[in-house]
């Protein structure tokens, strides 16, 4: 019967409804068990990349997890001489679980050949690990990104910290300000710092703000550090040609540390 059709329909859509409630109100009452802890329960003490990409499927660390399709990990070599953070998957990374494969990862790889960086030699991440958008509307079929909070940055540090310690990177390249703020403190300028290449003193971990570790030291921490835009403010800009070769100017200072 038609009007039987109608009916299940529509219970099927509020049981979806209230399913992915239930998963919101799940996450975040877990996250607020957890407190401070954030991914670190999750977070494995031993084993490579790999490893810890399986791990964080399952992390519950903070609330995002119940809107994002996946988790999308770093990805790339390890070890590997340079890391590249950036902030967060955007809308095509959270559907492929790859990390920059959209317009400003497409646009980063190019800033990189430019500036004369194998791009399949650098590891890249985002500081935090599930996308955080805007919710589809009647008027806005799009999901738009929303920068990750203070809470959500601290909670998924644990995993970037795991990362380092796995890669044990040369070089590590923050791209914008969320991402220089997790692994340097929340005190963090990009507009101060882009372009200029710090070097940590030997035994420095980065993040510096990580806290506990997880058990793996990774070598010996003497890395070396270099900001600059995140590549999505490059197709924000005005002039995007003039933002296009800033970018790559930052990057051309990697790829002279780099060798």
């Amino acid at each position: 019967m038609p009007g039987a059709d109608r009916k299940t329909a529509a219970e099927r859509a509020a049981d979806e409804k209230a399913e992915k409630a239930e998963k919101k109100a799940v996450g975040r009452k877990a996250a607020g068990k957890r407190g401070s802890e954030g991914a670190l329960p999750y977070v494995p003490a031993r084993g490579g990349i790999p490893v810890l990409r399986r791990a964080a499927a399952d992390c519950r660390g903070c609330p995002l997890y119940a809107d994002a399709t996946r988790t999308v990990f770093g990805a790339g070599p390890a070890p590997a001489r340079l890391m590249l953070v950036g902030e967060q998957p955007g809308d095509q990374e959270d559907r492929a679980g790859e990390p920059f494969v959209g317009p400003a990862g497409r646009l980063l790889h190019s800033a990189l050949g430019k500036a004369g960086i194998d791009a399949e030699q650098a590891y890249v991440t985002n500081a935090v690990k599930h996308f955080k958008f805007a919710p589809v509307t009647e008027g806005r079929k799009r999901r738009i990104h929303k920068a990750p909070n203070l809470g959500e940055l601290t909670a998924c540090r644990p995993w970037l910290a795991a990362e380092v310690r796995r890669v044990r990177p040369e070089l590590i390249v923050a791209l914008g300000a969320t991402a220089g703020k997790s692994l340097l403190g929340n005190s963090f300028k990009v507009t101060e710092a882009r372009g200029a290449l710090l070097s940590l003193a030997p035994g420095t971990e980065l993040p510096l703000v990580a806290g506990e570790g997880d058990g793996d030291d990774g070598g010996d921490g003497h890395r070396h550090f270099l900001a600059t835009v995140h590549p999505s403010a490059v197709l924000r800009a005005t002039n995007r040609d003039e933002a296009f070769e800033g970018l790559v100017a930052d990057l051309r200072v990697a790829s002279g540390f780099l060798g």
